[in-house]
């Protein structure tokens, strides 16, 4: 929207200086009624348009220098206990002489220094080692009296080492050849080789790097071959889509069964697939109207969906890509649900694409989104900006303390009505009583970050009201840091074809980072038992698949 078109004045300064004196002196005319009228106007909507302009700037700052933690002691400093701004580091001299006055000895490292444990370890090969000489109930060498008997906890010793991360075989077999007949006599390879080049567990490994990582084809390629094992990048695509072909029914199934949850996280972030950019689309728009379907004409966009269902106490996640909408998305997965089942609780944010169409839920706003925006506007204005973070702290602290230990969903509800409802509700009438006694200029961003939370109110509590129903959406936004890590490093698809497979190795290899699983020892016994798979893919999922794995073992 344009502005009202407004008269432009070239003032000097010395002018301007001159008009002030006379002002002391005598009334001043119209013309010079209008000049100062004009600079305060100037003022007034500069200092607008900069407390507006405020966060933006300092999200470009965060994109560019990286984005501290939002947390509010970050956010809004420390406090001394008159409420007033504590001392911190290259402050007054007052702050330097009190920062001398404390002890000056280092505090002692915590036991461990931050290094993982032996039992970290979890996918290490594990070697028994027993005592040369000693076993149950031998005698003490060194009293001679006693018995000894095995400690509960062995003593643990870690060696790391290295390898490529994909690595090669060659067999050498001998051929003897007679220098009179000239027949040629081979030395046969083992039988159990299998017929292919490349094992299951190179599909895993090339998959795990490149979309649980974010690790591209052509760095790949570069190490490899820097390694003496040439795995070249047109090599590894292929690699990658023969093996998500064959494992595709376990991404069938983690849609159905993510269909069924009870609470349902969508959001959407930007994507790029050549396909469907420049004269690519240009040709397939053209193609679209010839064959009477222009619905690929109707939008430029295209999104990364992320979808993070609860379902029975476990996490199912789910990328898609392409030109639709997260709602559009979650539509999708919603259609295979059981008919008998009521809506579920849907947390996105308050943006209208993230809604499913038709399909009803139980709409929750994230309150992390709208916490954010105070948290842009905290330099402008600080003291209410205080009040408001440091609600917002105790409703999550109280959140916090029903996860441990955890609540029923029922219990739940009712400890956040009796703790964070009445926060809440005195928060909303502060925000009320600012708007009606005028302390908030609307348009401002303290005001526009208000009125977010008075319009979606409802859906910003619905934790006060449904069981079940959580604060905020970060599960999801974490779950699409798999896929802005893979656009950063390789910044886009070629191909529809190309997403496919990248959204079908990232909702499995999230899935199973969400459910404590180990990714690539999943993707290997998918890889290993196609057939099994097909025929019952609701026993191969992240989170019981080692069943499966047990009842072949048995069976052999």
């Amino acid at each position: 929207m344009k502005g009202p078109s407004v008269k432009r004045l070239d003032l000097e300064v010395e002018q301007l200086r001159a008009t002030l004196q006379q002002a002391r002196l005598r009334p001043l005319h119209e013309q010079e009624v209008g000049q100062l009228g004009a600079v305060l106007d100037t003022v007034l909507f500069v200092t607008t348009e900069l407390d507006k302009k405020g966060a933006s700037i300092r999200r470009l700052r965060k994109l560019l220098f990286g984005a501290r933690t939002e947390k509010t002691r970050n956010v809004l400093g420390a406090q001394d206990d008159n409420g007033q701004p504590a001392a911190t580091e290259g402050g007054s001299a007052a702050d330097s002489a009190s920062a001398a006055d404390r002890d000056d000895k280092p505090k002692p490292k915590r036991k461990g220094h931050g290094r993982n444990g032996a039992a970290a370890y979890t996918g290490a090969t594990r070697v028994k080692l027993g005592h040369p000489t000693l076993q149950r109930g031998a005698a003490c060498p060194q009293c001679g009296d006693g018995k000894v008997y095995p400690m509960a906890a062995p003593a643990m010793l870690v060696r790391v080492t290295a390898q490529a991360p994909v690595q090669a075989t060659v067999y050498e077999a001998e051929r003897y050849r007679c220098n009179l007949c000239g027949v040629v006599f081979k030395t046969p390879f083992p039988a159990n080789l299998p017929a292919t080049k490349y094992d299951e567990t190179v599909g895993a490994m090339i998959g795990l790097l490149r979309y649980g990582t974010g690790f591209p084809f052509y760095r790949l390629d570069k190490l490899q071959g820097s390694l003496g094992v040439p795995l070249p990048s047109s090599t590894q695509w292929d690699i990658v889509y023969r093996r998500a072909k064959a494992i595709a029914p376990s991404f069938e199934q983690l849609i159905r069964e993510a269909a069924q949850g009870q609470v349902l996280h969508n959001d959407d972030t930007t994507a790029k697939i050549l396909e469907l950019m420049g004269k690519r689309r240009e040709a397939t728009e053209e193609a679209s109207i010839e064959s009477g379907d222009d619905e690929s004409t109707k939008r430029t966009g295209v999104f990364t969906s992320g979808i993070v269902s609860k379902v029975d106490g476990r996490s199912i996640a789910l990328f898609f890509t392409g030109r639709q909408h997260a709602g559009e998305n979650l539509e999708k997965v919603l259609a295979h649900r059981a008919s008998g089942l009521g809506p579920p609780i849907q947390m996105c944010d308050a943006l209208s694409r993230n809604l499913p169409g038709k399909l009803q839920t139980i709409l929750a706003n994230c309150l992390a989104h709208a916490r954010r925006r105070f948290v842009d506007v905290t330099e402008s204005f600080p003291a209410e900006c205080r009040h408001v973070l440091e609600t917002l702290r105790d409703v999550y602290a109280n959140d916090a303390l029903a996860r441990e230990p955890p609540m029923s969903p029922a219990e739940r509800l009712r400890f956040h009505q009796r703790h964070s409802g009445p926060l809440l509700r005195a928060l909303r009438k502060w925000f009320k009583q600012q708007f009606r006694h005028k302390q908030v200029e609307p348009n401002s961003g303290l005001g526009e970050a208000m009125q977010y939370v008075l319009t979606h109110w409802q859906a910003l509590t619905l934790f006060l009201r449904v069981a079940g129903a959580p604060l905020d959406n970060n599960i999801v936004e974490r779950a699409l840091k798999k896929a802005i890590l893979s656009r950063k490093n390789s910044y886009f698809y070629k191909t529809d074809n190309g997403a496919w497979v990248g959204d079908l190795f990232m909702s499995l290899i999230h899935t199973c980072e969400l459910n404590g699983a180990n990714p690539f020892d999943y993707l290997v016994a998918l890889l290993r038992h196609p057939e099994q798979l097909r025929q019952a893919p609701a026993d191969w999922m992240p989170y019981n698949y080692q069943q499966a794995l047990e009842q072949l073992a048995d069976a052999a």
